[in-house]
């Protein structure tokens, strides 16, 4: 079994084992819709197995940042819309990441003005994008009410529809990396006393709604979910990984979801411990917090057990990433200074290999 090899289950059919993971790079307008430019970046990289979009906001209450893009508008579908057709146009097939902030938030990047909110009371501390240009650090969250958590569910599940009105082959929750169901499971974001916090079983009950909720929507085999066991990225601790994860692990695992997205940590080794635990699929992400995925670190994974490996950074500048994993060539390097922008340089102007940036080959 290689990257190249086709992959088949219940509610996935894969020419590769190539993962594109989502990440977030800013190109949305004002009102979160998708630029122009972000068809033709999804439209690029469509030789991936998988498509795994940037996280979008449910609802502007859980929007983290200034031009994160939404799905939660009639606009938004329609705009996303033309990115699927985009991407199915070329052979290509694409998931929708629905990525509530949370506590990470603030009334300067959000469209609608609103004070994030939590599990608890517990500020980010990190920076973030303001739609003035400038950045600023996380205020302060208000802690959810059973209500606030209720109405969070049930946006999960509006965004969804709408991902699958679009188009969209399928929705991966985030509940990886600091966002809101991350920020349930973990240890210093959830000090809650209600049947939502404390115990090992009430950490997991909001993650478990909301999985439950979006597959009774959509149906179990297009909802998926990523997990970020252990990782300490924006101030996270979970001290104790290994009891948490594997009790999701083993309630997802009975849900016969479309596939679990599962991120690897140096002081967890969560793909070792948690792929046995799961019956369906799993995508391993191993470059979290370490060196950029390579091609010899992603067959590895496919040898410990991943049936499908995500690529993020690797992705950026090689739109044409299979192939050169194909034809064993060099990767580009990312522009940094234009990581993140509202144009298409240093996105989606990025050449194949063999054809310059002109278009000559």
């Amino acid at each position: 079994m290689s990257l190249l090899t086709p992959y088949r289950s219940r509610t996935l059919d894969l020419p590769n084992r190539v993962v594109m993971a989502p990440m977030t790079r800013l190109r949305s307008e004002p009102d979160g819709s998708p630029t122009v430019d972000v068809a033709d970046y999804y439209r690029q990289r469509a030789s991936a197995g998988l498509i795994v979009s940037e996280g979008m906001w449910p609802h502007p209450s859980g929007q983290s940042e200034a031009w994160v893009p939404g799905l939660a508008t009639d606009r938004h579908e329609r705009a996303w819309a033309r990115v699927v057709d985009a991407v199915h146009a070329e052979g290509g097939r694409i998931v929708a990441q629905l990525m509530h902030g949370g506590r990470k938030g603030h009334p300067g990047a959000r469209i609608d003005g609103s004070i994030p909110a939590g599990p608890s009371a517990v500020p980010d501390g990190d920076v973030l994008h303001l739609l003035d240009g400038s950045k600023t650090t996380w205020p302060r969250p208000a802690a959810m009410t059973a209500t606030d958590i209720a109405r969070a569910i049930e946006q999960y599940v509006a965004s969804a529809r709408r991902a699958v009105a679009a188009g969209f082959d399928g929705v991966e929750l985030h509940g990886a990396n600091s966002y809101l169901i991350h920020q349930f499971l973990a240890d210093n974001t959830n000090l809650r006393t209600d049947r939502y916090g404390g115990s090992t079983a009430n950490r997991l009950r909001f993650a478990l709604e909301v999985v439950d909720a979006v597959s009774d929507a959509i149906g179990a085999g297009r909802t998926a979910i990523r997990l970020s066991p252990g990782n300490p990225q924006f101030s996270m601790i979970e001290h104790d990984p290994a009891t948490l994860y594997r009790a999701l692990v083993g309630e997802l695992s009975d849900r016969d979801l479309m596939y679990l997205h599962l991120t690897d940590n140096d002081d967890y080794p969560a793909l070792g411990d948690l792929r046995p635990r799961f019956a369906g699929t799993v995508i391993a992400n191993v470059g979290e917090n370490r060196a950029p995925t390579s091609a010899t670190a992603a067959e590895l994974a496919l040898c410990n057990g991943a049936d499908l490996v995500s690529f993020g950074r690797a992705f950026i500048a090689n739109p044409d990433l299979v192939e050169r994993i194909r034809r064993s060539l060099p990767l580009a390097a990312i522009r940094e200074d234009v990581l993140y922008g509202r144009t298409a340089e240093g996105y989606s102007d990025y050449p194949c290999a063999g054809i310059s940036a002109g278009g000559d080959r």
